[in-house]
C-alpha cells in the first residue's frame, strides 16, 4: 500500500508532492498528519493547507514508479484548477467565503510601510492598542481652547491636502495599494502620522472601499476598473491632534445609479452639517439625513456612526448616528470637534456583513455604497468645516 500526498498551500499556491510514501499499515489521515509534521509543513507560513491521499494497491512497485510522472502532472493540474492563486502570484485569501458582490481581495498585502523615527506617533502605533481612548471612555465631549482649535484647523488642512492628492490618482488600472502608498508618502512628507496605521492592528495607512464595500476596505493588489466607485478615507495625526475625512470618487465613467448614490450621499452630509450649531441635538443629524437618503433611493447604514475627534482618534461623543429615530444623547456646544460620515447603500437594505479580515464591511445584497465625511468645529454661530474641500466630486 502506498500513499501520494499532495499538500496544497494557498499563500500563494505551492505544490509539494511526496511520491511513494510507504505506509506501514493502511494509509489513513493519521499517518498523513504525522508525515506532514515530519516534513515540517506545519511550520510554513500558510493560512491553511489541504491534504489529499491517493492509494495505490499493487504488488508491482516498479509499475507504480513508472506511473509517478504522469500522476505528478495530474495532481499539479488538480491543484491549479482548485486554487485561488493567479498566474501573477496574487490570490484571494478567503476563497471559500460567500461574497455578496463582485469585489474580491487581491493578496498578498504589501509590507507595512515605515514611518520615519522623528515623526511623533499616537499611543497605539506600536502595539495597536489605543490606551488613551480606553482611559477616557465615558467622559463628556471636550471643549477645545482657541489654541487647540487652531491645531485642529492645521491638521485638518493637511488631511484635506492629502485626500486631494489621493483623489487625483484615481483612474482605471491603479491598485488600491498604490493609492495607500501615495497617501502614506504624502502624510509623512508633512511630518504627520497616518492615523489608521496599526490602529487596532489595521495594516495600512488609508481605507479604500470599492463598490459594495461600505467602509474599512484594506488596500491591496486589486486594480480599479472603469465604472467602479471608490471611497478614500484619510486620517492623520499631527502635533498631537487627529483629522478625519473621506470622499467617494468615480473611476472613469460610471452608471447613473452610482452617480445618484454619490450625489445623494454628499448632499446628505452637507444638509447635516448645515443644521449643526450650539444647542442642536446630536440625534437630529439622523433626522436630517435619512429622509434625503430615502428620497434618493438609498438606505442609511446603522452600524457605523460619526464620532468625536481631537487629540484622540475616536472619542466622545462616540455615537453620532446618521439614521432617524436614534437614541443618541448630547447637545452641541461651541468648541466641540467631531465627524459626520453618512454611509448610504443603494436600495432599501441598510445592513452590513464583514469579510474574514474583520475589517472590510460590505452591503448584504451586493449593492453599491458611498460615504462622505468631514470634521467640523462647532462655533458660536454655527459650524466650521475644518476639512472643507474646494471642488465637487461629480
Amino acid at each position: 500500500m502506498y500513499t501520494l500526498l499532495l499538500i496544497r498551500i494557498e499563500r500563494p499556491l505551492q505544490c509539494l508532492c511526496f511520491h511513494l510514501v510507504a505506509a506501514p499499515r493502511r494509509a489513513d489521515w493519521g499517518y498523513a498528519a504525522r508525515f506532514i509534521a515530519d516534513k515540517s509543513v506545519s511550520r510554513l507560513d500558510v493560512r491553511r493547507f489541504f491534504v489529499s491521499t491517493f492509494l495505490a494497491t499493487t504488488s508491482d512497485a516498479s509499475n507504480i514508479a513508472q506511473r509517478t510522472g504522469k500522476t505528478h502532472k495530474i495532481i499539479h493540474d488538480l491543484a491549479k484548477s482548485g486554487s485561488a492563486t493567479n498566474q501573477d502570484g496574487t490570490y484571494n485569501p478567503f476563497a471559500d467565503y460567500a461574497f455578496t458582490g463582485t469585489v474580491r481581495p487581491v493578496y498578498p498585502l504589501s509590507p507595512t510601510r515605515k514611518v520615519p523615527d522623528h515623526i511623533p506617533r499616537p499611543d497605539y502605533a506600536e502595539d495597536g492598542k489605543p490606551r488613551s481612548e480606553m482611559q477616557r471612555a465615558g467622559q463628556p465631549p471636550r471643549i477645545l481652547s482657541p489654541e487647540e482649535q487652531e491645531k485642529m484647523r492645521t491638521v485638518c488642512r493637511l488631511a484635506r491636502e492629502v485626500l486631494d492628492i489621493a483623489a487625483a490618482s484615481v483612474r482605471p488600472g491603479i491598485s488600491t495599494d498604490e493609492i495607500d502608498e501615495i497617501v502614506h508618502n504624502a502624510i509623512i512628507e508633512r511630518n504627520a502620522y497616518p492615523s489608521p496605521l496599526n490602529y487596532r492592528n489595521f495594516p495600512k495607512s488609508v481605507c479604500t472601499s470599492v463598490n459594495e464595500v461600505i467602509c474599512h476596505g484594506i488596500p491591496d493588489q486589486r486594480r480599479l476598473r472603469e465604472g467602479d466607485i471608490v471611497n478614500i478615507d484619510v486620517s492623520l495625526y499631527y502635533e498631537g491632534y487627529h483629522a478625519d475625512l473621506n470622499e467617494t470618487y468615480p473611476v472613469g465613467e460610471i452608471d447613473e445609479d452610482s452617480k445618484s448614490l454619490i450625489r445623494t450621499t454628499r448632499g446628505a452630509l452637507d444638509a447635516a452639517i448645515a443644521m449643526c450649531k450650539p444647542g442642536a441635538l446630536f440625534r437630529d443629524i439622523g433626522k436630517v439625513i435619512e429622509p434625503l437618503a430615502r428620497a434618493g433611493g438609498c438606505a442609511v447604514v446603522r452600524t457605523y456612526t460619526g464620532h468625536g475627534i481631537n487629540d484622540l482618534f475616536h472619542c466622545s461623543p462616540t455615537n453620532i448616528p446618521h439614521y432617524a429615530k436614534n437614541k443618541a444623547v448630547g447637545t452641541m456646544k461651541a468648541g466641540m470637534t467631531f465627524s459626520i460620515e453618512p454611509m448610504l447603500n443603494l436600495g432599501t437594505n441598510w445592513g452590513d456583513v464583514h469579510w474574514p479580515d474583520n475589517w472590510t464591511a460590505t452591503t448584504t445584497d451586493g449593492n453599491r455604497s458611498a460615504q462622505f465625511e468631514d470634521t467640523i468645529l462647532i462655533t458660536e454661530n454655527g459650524a466650521e468645516i475644518l476639512t472643507k474641500g474646494t471642488r465637487a466630486v461629480l
